[in-house]
Parts: structure tokens; sequence; C-alpha cells
């Protein structure tokens, strides 16, 4: 059984050498992915356009214009008019408009609170938390420093410590999640095409003349293919560690049994696909289908999937994606031990027993599809 295995596995690696893209795919597509998501993606919101109409101007609104001004949050832009304020977010020149009245400063520092109107474009959602969260830190300073002293003191302070990733930077959180997408798309890509090329090229005749069985046939077909996905996780690996100082607290062996469990699931997903449809460009299409879309969408990597409905929560745990995420990014910045992720690691192998059982069952050793 072992020989017929390896001389599957030695005519894939002769495919896989005469074939350059297939190495530019496994080799570069990885360090490109991670350079172009992990420098664009962005949670924290920065540099906001910010317009704003100071109608006091006095020292205490230069100080609070200045506590906004000198933070990396606001970028400021002064004008004259509300009403040109206005225009400025019509045309998405600034994402919020601040007008300090004219009676802050007699406010300030008579009641200790001085009033601001902030208008917000409310088309972009997901910086309205972010931007009232800043304008009000910089208010409680901004009355402290114009008053020379704490304008109110709260019975009880809250000291907030963000653990795991204490800086809160969003490429310590995508990267992990990186490896997942990486990973799916190559596996399941490389190997829809494995058969179907076959079919096409009409060398599926002699490989169903040899006396080799279905599930020697697959794992010959799916060794390369996973070593080739383990290498470019291992170069995700170093440009990740090395370019943008990402840490490694867990345990490279349980990673590495994560990242075998996902490859064996999307290898044998892929050798599925190729196995139902047998034109290779139907099946780069299905392959994009129930490989990436899910891997981006369904798997955390971008979306958190607490804020999702119940039912896409239970839609999205059917696919090895999203166990995998969890365990990458445990094991980058938590470190849990394998027992504390035996949900994940439960998921991901009945995924992969799962799949590779279809895939054996459903590749007939005959020429009719």
């Amino acid at each position: 059984m072992f020989g017929r295995v390896f001389a599957i596995f030695r005519k894939e690696i002769c495919h896989i050498l005469r074939d350059p893209f297939t190495f530019l795919m496994a080799l570069v597509m990885p360090i490109i992915m991670v350079l172009m998501f992990g420098s664009a993606i962005e949670f924290n919101v920065q540099n906001i356009a910010t317009a704003y109409v100071d109608q006091s101007k006095t020292p205490a609104s230069r100080t609070f214009l200045n506590l906004l001004g000198s933070s990396k949050y606001f970028r400021l832009n002064e004008l004259r008019s509300i009403s040109g304020g206005i225009k400025s977010m019509e045309s998405e020149q600034a994402k919020a408009l601040i007008i300090i009245p004219s009676t802050f400063e007699r406010d300030v520092l008579g009641n200790k609170s001085g009033k601001v109107q902030v208008l917000l474009d409310g088309t972009d959602s997901t910086a309205i938390g972010a931007i009232s969260g800043y304008i009000g830190a910089v208010q409680g300073r901004a009355i402290s420093e114009i008053c020379g002293a704490p304008s109110s003191q709260p019975p009880v302070q809250l000291v907030t410590r963000f653990m795991f990733n204490p800086e809160l930077n969003s490429q310590w959180f995508t990267i992990p999640g990186l490896a997942a997408v990486v990973m799916a798309i190559l596996s399941i890509m490389l190997t829809a095409l494995t058969i179907s090329r076959e079919w096409e090229n009409g060398s599926m005749e002699l490989l169903l003349s040899t006396p080799v069985r279905p599930m020697e046939i697959v794992g010959g077909k799916i060794l390369p293919y996973g070593a080739l996905g383990l290498l470019s996780l291992l170069f995700l690996y170093i440009v990740a560690r090395m370019l943008y100082g990402l840490p490694f607290v867990g345990s490279h062996l349980v990673f590495l049994l994560g990242s075998v469990l996902f490859l064996v699931a999307y290898l044998g997903l892929g050798l599925l696909v190729s196995t139902i449809v047998s034109n290779q460009q139907a099946a780069v299409q299905m392959a994009l289908m129930i490989g990436m879309m899910p891997a981006m969408l369904f798997s955390g990597f971008i979306f958190a999937l607490e804020h999702m409905p119940a039912g896409f929560r239970v839609f999205a745990s059917i696919f090895p994606a999203r166990w995998y995420v969890q365990i990458a990014r445990d094991q980058f910045l938590k470190g849990s031990a394998f027992l504390e992720l035996k949900q994940p690691f439960a998921a991901l192998f009945a995924s992969a027993f799962v799949v590779m059982c279809l895939c054996v069952f459903k590749f007939k050793k005959t020429l009719e599809k």
C-alpha cells in the first residue's frame, strides 16, 4: 500500500515541478497576502479628517483643540462657518465637525463643564463609536488642564488592562487568521485542479488501469500539496515574526497539529470538488465559492463571530476555518494548552475525517463520472 501511495506521490511531484505556477502560488502568495493584509487592515481608527469652527477664540478653546490635534487620531482643519463645515461633510472631506460656542471658556471656568457640539458622518457606522470615545477622553483632559485641577473625581476608578494584545495592534489580530485564509486558498485550489486536470489531459485512463485503490490515489495526491501548504505556512510564520514582530507564546506542536488537521480537511475538500467537476475552470470556481469565501467571511478572520446572529454562528461552525482561526490566534497570543482547545481540535478532526471519507467514497475507479 505504501509503495503505491508513494508512486502516486512521486507522480504528483513531477507535475508540480513541471508547473512553475504552483510553486509561485505556494511560496509567493503567502508573502504577498501577509504584506497586503497586514499593512492595509487597521481596526484602530486614525487620522480622522475633522473640521472645526472655533467661535470662542479663547485660550480654553485653543487648549481643547491642541489636545485633539496632538493625538494621532484627528487631522484638524479650521473653517470659518458652520455651513462650510456641513458642506465639507457632504463632500466627504471631513468625517466629523466640531463646533465650539462663544461661551465655551466661561462655561468651563464657571461650571467646570463646557459644551462642544460634535457632528459625525453616520454613513461610516464603524468609526462613530471610536470617534465619540476619543473626543470624550480628550474632553476630560481639556477640562482638567483649563481649570488646573480634575473636573470631577468619580467614586470608583476603573483601571483597564488589555490582556494578550496590550497595544491593541490590529496586525496581531489579523495575521494569525490570515494563515487560515492562505492555506485554505492554496490547498483547495491546487487539489481541485489535480483530478480535473487528469480528466482533461486524458491521463486518468492510465491511472485507472493501475492496481491502485481509491484511498491510495487520494493519499498520494494529498501528500505533496500538504507539504506545499505547510511550506507556505512556514513562510507566513517567518514574515509575521520578523517583519511585524508578532509574538508566539503557545506551543509549536499544538499549532502544527491544528495546521495539519486543517490542511487535511481542505485538501480533501479540494479533491472532492475535482471528483465532482471534471472541468478545471468549473473546479476553480467551485473551489473559490466553498473555500475562500467561508474562510474570509465565516472564520472570524475579519468579522467577529460573536456579533453575528445565532443562525450564522451555527452555520460558521461547519467550516474548518472557523476553528483553525481560533487555534492560530490562541497559540500566537494566549498560549492555551491542548486540552483547553479540545473543542476546536475535535471539530477539525471531525471535519477532516468526514471530508476524507466522502472523498474516498466519491472517487470511483471507473471512467464514468
